[in-house]
């Protein structure tokens, strides 16, 4: 037999996939399908909430596709682009509910990716991650804020605009803090690391919740509302109008809540680029590698000069000010920050983000994010809101003959969001501990591990001796 006739039809198949010419072809369909079953949604459709949940996570899912394509670099690029710039926004003015979850999706790989700084490139556990995120939306959140703080009272209240210089004081803050909570945690490892920065996570929580007395900083646990935006010029406004109008779409109501939804997005966007950019880059350097000796082997790192506090401080405040960029966006955009927004469950949720994709990479954590974003504010909500559609009109179950009315509250999907996480774990490291996209020094690391396991040497008793 010829070595062609033996290939089996899968790696054929593979073969022909992998010519650039027909994989471009493949994603334009692809690309097409999906964006064109988006539009055609309908949300009086009784079967919407499940349509939903089966198409858009495939159309967020596309930029993995096309980056794992055979295509040229540069028309990856431009393919995301389109999809980014043109794609998402168009469908966003369709379905604003898309763009909000776009934007969650943004806020969240940005905090995966500033946490992979800490625990992915220098293996350092935190459980606390979340602080870094309260400093940034605290910090923009005080000084706009409507409650009866002492910054309000005083008269001491920064305009709009000043959202894009807090960005840059966000991050600022946030990276002292790192440095705050690194000096104290610099002989810690493993176990003890994290739970030091998990009191220290806990420990912001309850000072946001307690700085009202004497002096009111945070308005306490009733939170701080009225949180300011960022200014949207009158052109913007008409422009994102114009757009909906040429193809056809009726928005109901004011423009402006889209108008500003729409630059919410866009400024995830930017942010969310910075952040990768960055990440990139310190991957790729001398910093980079140190943190890789350090994740590896503290002992030998500092054996080969590496500077130890100084890397693991680094390392702490640039995770950090990753999470005060991304907490003044979140703040502005929620316009209300309280301190249970920033809990032990959400540091968890972003840890298992990075366990999800693969820690240590950066497009595996980005996919880790989407994963489990669409999981936490999509797939589970949606697959409720199906059931409790088909419930009000008593549909009955073909077959069986089984009444959607009688299926019990108690198990609704939504209900079961932290089991689904920790079952998503579970599997993972059984079957994929590495990630779904492993980081390539990381899945080496793991195999190396796994090989210097010594083999099992049977134990003989002594009635197999003769003794």
């Amino acid at each position: 037999m010829t070595a062609q006739t033996s290939q089996s039809p899968w790696t054929t198949f593979r073969t022909w996939l992998s010519r650039p010419s027909v994989a471009g072809v493949v994603i334009l369909a692809y690309l097409l399908i999906v964006i064109v079953a988006l539009l055609s949604l309908n949300r009086a459709d009784l079967l919407f909430p499940l349509y939903s949940t089966l198409v858009f996570p495939p159309f967020v899912l596309s930029p993995f596709v096309i980056l794992a394509s055979p295509l040229d670099n540069r028309i990856k690029v431009t393919l995301i682009l389109v999809l980014v710039v043109i794609a998402m926004p168009l469908i966003g003015i369709y379905d604003s509910s898309y763009l909000e979850l776009t934007i969650q999706i943004c806020i969240f790989a940005g905090l995966a990716l500033g946490l992979n700084i800490v625990v992915g490139f220098a293996g350092l556990l935190d459980l606390g991650y979340i602080a870094f995120f309260a400093v940034g939306a605290y910090s923009w959140a005080m000084f706009t804020s409507s409650a009866e703080t002492v910054f309000f009272v005083s008269g001491i209240i920064v305009p709009g605009w000043a959202f894009y210089i807090f960005i840059f004081v966000g991050v600022v803050l946030a990276a002292l803090v790192g440095v705050l909570l690194g000096l104290p945690v610099l002989r810690l490892r493993g176990d003890y690391l994290a739970i030091v920065t998990l009191g220290f996570g806990e420990m912001i929580r309850v000072l946001a919740r307690n700085a009202d007395q004497p002096i009111n900083f945070t308005n306490g646990s009733q939170g701080l509302l009225n949180v300011g935006t960022p200014p949207m010029p009158q052109f913007w406004v008409d422009f994102i109008g114009s757009i909906a109008s040429t193809l056809g779409i009726r928005i109901a109501g004011n423009l402006e809540p889209l108008a500003q939804q729409m630059l919410f997005y866009f400024i995830g966007i930017v942010i969310l680029g910075v952040i990768i950019v960055a990440a990139r880059r310190l991957d790729n350097s001398a910093i980079g590698r140190a943190w890789t000796a350090i994740r590896e082997d503290e002992v030998a790192a500092i054996a080969m000069g590496v500077p130890l506090v100084k890397m693991k401080l680094l390392a702490f405040a640039t995770g950090a000010a990753f999470a005060g960029a991304i907490g003044v966006l979140y703040a502005a955009k929620q316009s209300f920050v309280s301190p249970e927004s920033f809990s032990l469950i959400q540091s968890i949720s972003i840890l298992a983000m990075v366990i999800v994709g693969g820690m240590g990479g950066i497009r595996g954590v980005i996919l880790g994010a989407i994963i489990v974003t669409l999981l936490n504010l999509q797939v589970l909500k949606n697959l409720s809101l199906q059931l409790n559609a088909l419930r009000n009109i008593d549909f009955i179950v073909p077959l069986i003959n089984f009444h959607i009315r009688d299926w019990p509250t108690q198990l609704e999907p939504a209900k079961y969001e932290r089991l689904v996480f920790g079952l998503l774990l579970v599997l993972m490291m059984l079957f994929r501990p590495a990630g779904l996209l492993p980081e390539p020094r990381r899945k080496l690391e793991l195999d190396m591990k796994k090989r210097a396991q010594p083999m099992e040497t049977p134990v003989i008793t002594s009635s197999e001796t003769g003794d």
